[in-house]
Formats: C-alpha cells, sequence, structure tokens
C-alpha cells in the first residue's frame, strides 16, 4: 500500500499526495498552466528542488520567478551556467565558488592569463547555448571521501578543499545539468532553460580565495540575472543612470572636492564644495537652535582612559586612529574620537543637573576619524575623517517617548526639505558583542519601541544590527532611482551615563542617571553632501547651488551693465559669476550649462538700455525677459532656504 502525506498550502488548504510527491508533481496536478511556471517549492520553509520528492507532511508553497526566492534561483543558476561556460571555452580553468548577491551573482576562477571585458561576448553566446539546450539539474549525494578523490584526480583543488573543510556531518551535494556539475547545496532550477536570457555579465575583478590575501588570486567575473528583459533593461538603466550621477566624477567636473593618495580617506573640499557644505550646515544649524538644541564643540584628540571607561577601547579600538607620546617620565595614549558621545558627556557632567535641566539637547557638528579599511573607501560616501550633525540628549525615562516622537518629526522634516519623502525605518535589536546586562537591554528595547508605537512608525526589524552600548533605529532615504542610503540614526542608550557616571537631582532629591538619546539625521555630512550631488545629478535646487546666477554678455557694449547687475544681484544675497569673456554667447551658454549652473542671465546692448535680464534656466530652452529689479526678488526668493521661507 503507498503511504500517503498531507501537503498544506499557503491559503489553508490540505490535499493528500503519494509520499515522494515532488513540488512539481504538485504543481501539475493543480494546473498544466502553473506548473510552467514552476522553479521551486519551499518545504516547510526551506526552498526546495522543484523534482525533489517529499517524504513527509508539510507546508508547501510553489515558488515562480515572481518570487524574491525564483529570482534568487535564476542567478543561482546562471552562475553555473556562467561556470560551465567559461570552462568550455578556457579549458584548464578552475571553478571555485559562484554566489548570488544583490542584483546578480559572480564566480571566481582560477586561471593563470586573465580574463577581459573583451571575452564576454564569447562566454554570453556560449551561456545562450548552454540554456537553450535546457539541460535538466538532478541533485545527488556523494560520499566525501569519494567527492575529495574525484575533485582532485579531475583538477579542482578548490572544490577538493571545500569538502575537506565542511562538517563531518554535511551532506555532500553535486548537481549535473548536463555532462557539467558542481559541488553545490543547491537547490536549483528544474532546468538551465529556466534561467531565460535576461542576463549580462557586468565586470571582472581580482579576489581572493576565501576573501584571504594570504591565499591564492582568483578572477571574478559578475553579472546580473532578471526574470524577464524588462526587468533587466531597467536594471541596465539604473546602473547607466548611476555611473552619469556618480559624485566622484561629478565633484572634479563641478570643481567641489578632491582626494588623493597622501590622506586616503580624507575630503579636500574647494571653494564650491564648501559653498554646499555651509548652506546645508547652515540650514541644520537654524532647525536645531529652533528645536532647543545648544550647540558645543569638543576636542578631536583625547586620552585613551576615557574611550576605556566608555566601552570603545575594547569595542571599537581597531577602527580607532591613536597617538602615542612620551613625556620623560610617563607616556600618553590618545585616540582621534570615533564618535561624539563620550565627550558630550563630560559636558554634561560639568556642574550638577537637575530634574528641571532635562531634557537637555546637546548638538555638535562633530569631527571624528575612523580607520577604515582602504578597500571600503569609496569617494566622500566612505571616508575616514568626516564630521557628523551629532546630538544627544539627556532626558529622564518619562520623557523618552516625547523626546523620540519629537525627534523624528523634525527628522521627516528636514528630509522632505532636501526632497527625501520615501523612508525606510530599520529597528536594530541588541548585537551579539555589546556592553551592558541582558535586564538594561530589555529596558532600552522595550522604551524605544514604546516610543515607536506612540509615534506611529513603522518599522522593519533588524536583528542582531543594534550599537553594542543600545538598540537603534535606522532611517534609509530612498533615492531618485530607487537606491537606498542608510543616513539617519537614533539610539537608547541606558549603559554610557553609568559607566561615565553622568547623574541629575530628580524631583525627590535622589541622585538618578539620566537616558541618553543618540541622534543624526544626515548622519556624515560627506555622505550626505555625496548623496544630495547623485540625487540631483549635479543639478542642485537654487538654494544648495554653489554658483547660482551666472551673468554673460553678448558683446563687450554690455559689460558695465553687467558688472552693475552683478553688483545688485550679489547684494540680494545671490551667489554670482560674471562672465565677460570675448566668446560666443551660444559657447558661454553651452559651456555654463555644462557646469550645471542653474541661472544664466544674459544681456546684451538692449537688455544693458533697458535694464532688463534674459534669464534661461537650466534644462530649459526659453528665455525669460525680466527686469534687473523682478530678477533680483524673483531669484533672491527661489534662492531662499526652505526654512525660511514664509507660507
Amino acid at each position: 500500500m503507498t503511504n500517503m502525506l498531507t501537503i498544506t498550502f499557503p491559503d489553508g488548504a490540505t490535499r493528500e499526495f503519494e509520499q515522494g510527491t515532488s513540488p512539481m508533481d504538485v504543481a501539475k496536478s493543480l494546473s498544466k498552466s502553473l506548473s510552467k511556471k514552476v522553479l521551486a517549492g519551499k518545504v516547510n520553509g526551506i526552498v526546495w528542488d522543484a523534482t525533489r520528492p517529499i517524504e513527509t507532511d508539510c507546508e508547501l508553497q510553489l515558488i515562480t520567478a515572481q518570487d524574491p526566492e525564483g529570482l534568487e534561483l535564476i542567478r543561482h543558476d546562471a552562475a553555473h551556467v556562467l561556470a560551465e561556460a567559461v570552462q568550455a571555452l578556457f579549458p584548464g580553468t578552475q571553478v571555485t565558488i559562484g554566489p548570488v548577491i544583490e542584483d546578480g551573482f559572480f564566480y571566481d576562477f582560477a586561471r593563470d592569463e586573465p580574463f577581459s571585458v573583451e571575452d564576454f561576448a564569447a562566454i554570453e553566446k556560449k551561456m545562450r547555448f548552454i540554456i537553450e539546450q535546457n539541460k535538466p539539474f538532478t541533485r545527488e549525494v556523494w560520499e566525501r571521501d569519494e567527492a575529495i578523490a574525484h575533485f582532485t584526480a579531475k583538477g579542482e583543488l578548490y572544490k577538493a578543499e571545500l569538502i575537506s573543510d565542511m562538517p563531518a556531518d554535511e551532506t555532500i551535494t553535486v548537481y549535473k545539468q548536463g555532462d557539467w556539475y558542481d559541488l553545490c547545496r543547491g537547490p536549483h532550477l528544474p532546468s538551465t532553460g529556466k534561467v531565460g536570457k535576461a542576463f549580462k555579465l557586468m565586470k571582472v575583478a581580482g579576489a581572493y580565495w576565501r576573501g584571504d590575501s594570504n591565499n591564492a588570486q582568483l578572477q571574478r567575473i559578475y553579472g546580473t540575472a532578471w526574470a524577464n528583459k524588462d526587468d533587466l533593461d531597467a536594471y541596465l538603466h539604473r546602473i547607466e543612470e548611476a555611473e552619469r550621477r556618480d559624485h566622484r566624477r561629478i565633484g572634479r567636473e563641478m570643481d567641489l572636492f578632491h582626494l588623493q593618495p597622501e590622506a586616503q580617506g580624507m575630503v579636500f573640499w574647494h571653494d564650491k564644495g564648501a559653498t554646499i557644505w555651509r548652506e546645508v550646515e547652515n540650514y541644520i544649524r537654524r532647525r536645531l537652535q529652533a528645536a532647543a538644541y545648544s550647540e558645543v564643540k569638543t576636542p578631536m584628540l583625547i586620552d585613551h582612559k576615557l574611550w576605556v571607561k566608555s566601552g570603545h577601547w575594547d569595542k571599537f579600538r581597531e577602527n580607532m586612529f591613536v597617538s602615542e607620546v612620551s613625556h620623560g617620565s610617563h607616556d600618553e595614549i590618545h585616540a582621534l574620537k570615533p564618535m561624539n558621545c563620550p565627550a558630550h558627556v563630560q559636558i554634561f557632567n560639568q556642574g550638577q543637573k537637575s530634574y528641571r535641566d532635562l531634557p537637555l539637547r546637546m548638538a555638535e557638528f562633530g569631527c571624528c576619524h575612523r580607520n577604515e579599511p582602504s578597500g571600503a573607501l569609496h569617494g566622500i560616501m566612505r571616508v575616514r575623517g568626516f564630521t557628523q550633525d551629532d546630538a544627544h540628549i539627556f532626558c529622564t525615562e518619562e520623557q523618552v517617548i516625547g523626546e523620540t516622537k519629537t525627534f523624528i518629526d523634525l527628522l521627516k522634516s528636514v528630509y522632505a526639505d532636501f526632497g527625501f519623502t520615501d523612508v525606510l525605518v530599520k529597528f536594530s535589536d541588541r548585537p551579539e558583542t555589546r556592553t551592558g546586562t541582558d535586564e538594561t537591554w530589555d529596558k532600552a528595547e522595550g522604551a524605544l519601541m514604546d516610543a515607536v508605537n506612540a509615534a506611529g512608525l513603522e518599522v522593519v526589524m533588524n536583528p542582531g544590527e543594534g550599537a553594542f552600548y543600545g538598540p537603534k533605529l535606522e532611517f534609509v532615504l530612498r533615492d531618485a532611482i530607487g537606491r537606498d542610503w542608510q543616513c539617519g540614526t537614533f539610539q537608547v542608550d541606558f549603559g554610557t551615563p553609568e559607566r561615565l557616571d553622568a547623574s541629575y537631582i530628580a524631583e525627590d532629591d535622589t541622585k538618578q542617571r539620566p537616558v541618553m538619546l543618540h541622534r543624526a539625521i544626515l548622519g556624515s555630512m560627506e555622505r550626505f553632501i555625496g548623496i544630495l550631488i547623485e540625487e540631483h545629478a549635479g543639478r542642485f535646487p537654487l538654494w544648495l547651488a554653489p554658483t547660482q546666477v551666472v551673468v554673460a554678455t553678448i558683446t563687450s557694449d554690455a559689460d558695465a551693465y553687467a558688472q552693475e547687475a552683478v553688483a545688485q544681484l550679489r547684494a540680494a544675497g545671490l551667489r554670482v559669476e560674471l562672465d565677460l569673456r570675448n566668446e560666443k554667447i551660444n559657447y558661454k551658454i553651452r559651456e555654463h550649462s555644462v557646469g550645471k549652473i542653474p541661472v544664466i542671465a544674459v544681456v546684451g546692448r538692449k537688455e544693458a538700455e533697458e535694464g532688463k535680464l534674459a534669464l534661461r534656466f537650466l534644462g530649459e530652452r526659453q528665455q525669460e525677459i525680466v527686469t534687473l529689479e523682478d530678477a533680483k526678488t524673483q531669484l533672491s526668493k527661489e534662492a531662499t532656504p526652505p526654512d525660511l521661507r514664509s507660507a
């Protein structure tokens, strides 16, 4: 008698099937059209080969290309197809590992001769051939010693090493696609044909075996794969758009900043870049002043003893820049501050504080340094020297909810002023490596979650990603081309005031510890300006543009009037440049448009005689003829920062 099993579907319905039924068998029993779409199953939450037998009662979800798991399988199998294609075209190449990554996949190869992007056309052609063959993926379980011996004899030494290092109780599985096969845990698609044609190889790079620079260097080929051509085209457009918006290129073209090897991870801000910085900083400063923050400034170099007391020396030492100085009879060890928190507690501790002083909101544009690995540095987005729009709120436990809600309102308003309205919030709870007791963490996480609920804030849980001293909220912005940027943070900290002996006198005359709320809105000023550059592709709104107006002459007869116009526009508070060069006006307009100047004010003999300007706005072909007085009024209004505009 055939044993039966019960399968429960996502809608709660159940059906009985013969033991050994596969997800594909189930799909065929439900619908012929569905069976053509099914890529795999999810059995009791585990992704399962479509053709792999199910032996026990289970919950089953059928996976198609529309599911995230389906797209991941397409990318996984695209990596296998890539590996087969490479070995077919370049005999003697060893395959190592080929995981799925965000938006695609890569595979690392061991080969004496280097790959180049010129090889991609032939590799992609071979991949398409393998896909067209529609070879089924089949799963085999091999004995460990047999697998090691087989791959060693085949010359696949990296695969043999991987098997040798696997736990003794781990099942060794090999997946075949026709005659070609690879060591893999799976699962896989039903066949190579299901990978589809919506893939593209993107770049080649060096990589060390297992990420260790002491090991052999391999060659990594990156690719992307999607469920359909429309999705692939949309992705390639995003990549092209991201390259067009690259802040490093725009920074050079607009003369905003530069970086150089003698100061890795440190930014040299030029006049125009510094202008943007000042506008952003002044805007934030005004918002903080309106929200009753006091602004402080603390030392960059602090004795390591404070970092030991705060807990940073143990948890953050490898990322700190340290200075050791001998003063004859004694040595001193100092560190450049990687964050501002302990220094702000020192200011709080100066003089006795009362409950009447709370909440005390303390802000600083604090210059910090972190010893980031050189490979992680990226333009001004990831640097070693950076400035935070940092602040700490010292408050009572009863004030946590109110202060959290107030901060969230401020943060949303600031983001909206910069043009960001799509904001994702992550709730990051206790990490494995942390300070404080579980009871303290329970208290901090509970307080933060209560505040989140009171603020009506929707959050996505981000397990284990909190700071070492407390849980945090992470505010993630989505930009114009759909990329996410983590900027603002908010943390509840019961531990640091205890470690650094911060206290206040409560209403009942007892000494109590304040709660310390760590918060930033922009995060790193450098990174946020980089985000703004890429968000606007250098075409800043008028209030942020380093040069807001260029007055350009058509003829030298208008030079005197152009100079007067510049003087009046500058007096109205605008950032203006004058172009009196003996060049054709179309050349000047084209040059300043490439330089992303928001407004070009053209003046010729007629404009000079009539006291007018011909305004050309970036991206628009038509010009607007206005009087100089009207231009001052109009442009001054448009250039006013959003927080200073009247309703």
